[in-house]
């Protein structure tokens, strides 16, 4: 018994062992013996050989050489057994299959070199055989049970016996590698045999070199893979580093724009820009020091020092629009109101406090509010912040606190409709916040809001009167970014309207034009808004509708726990 050095199995001779080797372990590596074919498992390739060269004469032809072998003498046993072979190679030339190109590859060179002396025996034995005698002693051969000529099992018919010997001793009926006097060479890279030794170094050459190739193939596209994690690396991190940049920059201009940037508030800017302007040549030290006594003094008595306040501009309207306004069919004005313009102090964060003074400055002119603003004056910017943080503290607004962390004295906070809504309602004055959250007319214009404010103002009888100024106070515009103040609205020979509106952005040396005798027209521009200049995308606006009772401020501090405004549309 033979034990197999792969699997370990036992067999009972060296041709088993071949047999076994051929079929257990060498997968993909079946041969046919006829024609080459490679590259299928053992049952396709039976199938093959019962398909492709199941042929009556190279049967026949078979049949009659192992006849020879089972009752020849020992001396032409050898010689007979090559005659079997030649059978084989005769068969394989009258079969030409389509061989695969890989498999022939691999075994063209051991093929080539062996049977070159067995095709040239096999082509003079064909010429000098009789074929009536190879039929008539096969057939003799095939009267009585077939016996295996390799191990002497006797099978019932030729087909039984041709199947075993093509799947028992298929490694015999193939060159006979063992009386082959040139030594073997195997290939230690695919284990292909050679019969020399420089085709078997040429052929691991060519090995070595597919593997060097391969191996430099691998490297190169290693570096291109690496390169490539690299820059996608390194654009991931410009990526971040410009994202986090960007949000560094937007949170220190939120800080800046609400006035938590940690630097100071009204007093600190408004000394800051004064010695600025002392540096620059534009203000005189002596100069400097009377206004900042000037600030002192008007920040401990709370009052703002009219600096920056322009008196007389409605009654200055009134006259323009019954003497010269042609183009304008009528006009309502609010009650009178003065303008308060930024100053050094409050310069692009104090619009909403310049608007509550220009709402206050009217409402302390009109006999309806003394009941609830008696003994009161315009406060200046510090108090208006102080007067606020006193509103949350009674419960107004309590939302609204938290977000601007319930303080805004020493601070440039910006303030809005909601902070000035909240100090109203404390003083007791009503008033309603109204939305109007998104366009209603063409290119993103706000028809709605002019239709509501030109309501408002004409809601008083005036009769036909072309100048109508109203006992309505003056209006709180906010939109993103800006506050101004509404004071009055034209309605148009063509039925357009425009707004009268004061912006705390404009200086008094402009807004004191308007206080000439005969103004030109063209100094109204500032303060006319038709529909084509308003296209923010959302404006609110503060309306004053009164005084309220104690009863009804304690029931508006309620509701403004959850703060809500009426929307339009």
């Amino acid at each position: 018994m033979l034990p197999c050095d792969i699997c370990g199995e036992m067999v009972t001779s060296e041709s088993d062992m071949k047999t076994h080797l051929l079929i257990v372990h060498m997968e993909n590596e079946v041969i046919c013996p006829f024609c080459k074919l490679s590259g299928v498992n053992y049952d396709e390739m039976c199938f093959h050989i019962e398909t492709a060269h199941f042929e009556q004469n190279a049967l026949e032809s078979n049949f009659e050489r192992v006849n020879t072998i089972q009752y020849g003498t020992s001396d032409n046993k050898d010689s007979t057994l090559q005659s079997t072979m030649e059978a084989c190679a005769s068969s394989r030339q009258k079969c030409p299959a389509q061989i695969p190109e890989d498999g022939t590859l691999k075994h063209e060179v051991f093929y080539s070199e062996t049977f070159t002396g067995s095709r040239k025996f096999l082509k003079s034995r064909e010429n000098q055989s009789d074929l009536s005698e190879t039929k008539k002693s096969t057939y003799e051969a095939m009267y009585g049970p077939p016996e295996c000529p390799f191990c002497g099992k006797i099978e019932e018919c030729s087909q039984d016996m041709e199947n075993h010997v093509k799947t028992k001793h298929v490694s015999l009926l193939d060159p006979p590698l063992e009386d082959c006097s040139q030594p073997l060479y195997d290939c230690p890279m695919c284990g292909l045999i050679c019969t020399n030794y420089h085709i078997l170094q040429e052929h691991v050459d060519l090995h070595l070199e597919e593997r060097h190739f391969q191996q430099g193939m691998d490297r190169i596209q290693c570096s291109a893979d690496l390169e490539l994690a690299h820059q996608l690396q390194q654009e991931e991190d410009r990526k971040q580093s410009e994202e986090s940049r960007q949000e560094m920059e937007e949170f220190k201009q939120l800080q800046q724009q609400y006035g938590l940037d940690g630097s100071g508030g009204y007093k600190e800017q408004q000394l800051r820009n004064m010695e600025i302007e002392v540096n620059r040549g534009r203000m005189h030290p002596t100069e400097f020091h009377r206004r900042k006594a000037d600030l002192m003094e008007s920040l401990a008595v709370g009052i703002d020092d009219g600096k920056t306040k322009t008196s007389g501009i409605i009654e200055a309207l009134h006259r323009y629009y019954q003497s010269t306004a042609t183009d304008v069919r009528r006009v309502w004005l609010s009650a009178v109101v003065d303008h308060f313009h930024s100053s050094l102090g409050d310069k692009s964060w104090g619009c909403g406090y310049r608007n509550f003074q220009m709402l206050l400055s009217s409402l302390l002119q009109n006999e309806a509010y003394d009941d609830c603003l008696k003994g009161m004056s315009v406060p200046c910017i510090p108090k208006i912040q102080s007067m606020i943080e006193d509103a949350w503290k009674e419960g107004f607004d309590p939302q609204g606190a938290s977000q601007l962390n319930n303080r805004l004295q020493g601070t440039k906070t910006w303030i809005g409709a909601c902070e000035v809504f909240t100090l109203l309602t404390s003083l007791r004055v009503k008033c309603r916040i109204i939305d109007f959250h998104k366009a209603t007319g063409p290119s993103g214009t706000h028809p709605r809001l002019f239709e509501w404010i030109l309501n408002y103002y004409s809601s008083e009888q005036g009769g036909n009167a072309k100048v109508l100024c109203t006992s309505k106070p003056p209006i709180y515009l906010q939109h993103q970014g800006h506050s101004r103040t509404i004071v009055g609205i034209e309605e148009r020979k063509n039925r357009t309207l425009c707004l009268l509106i004061f912006d705390p952005g404009c200086p008094s040396r402009e807004m004191q034009k308007l206080l000439k005798q005969d103004f030109e027209a063209s100094s109204l521009k500032q303060l006319r808004k038709f529909a084509g200049n308003l296209k923010h995308k959302q404006y609110q606006i503060v309306a004053i509708e009164g005084t309220l009772s104690p009863e009804e401020k304690v029931a508006r501090r309620q509701a403004s726990q959850v703060f809500t405004a009426e929307k339009i549309p």
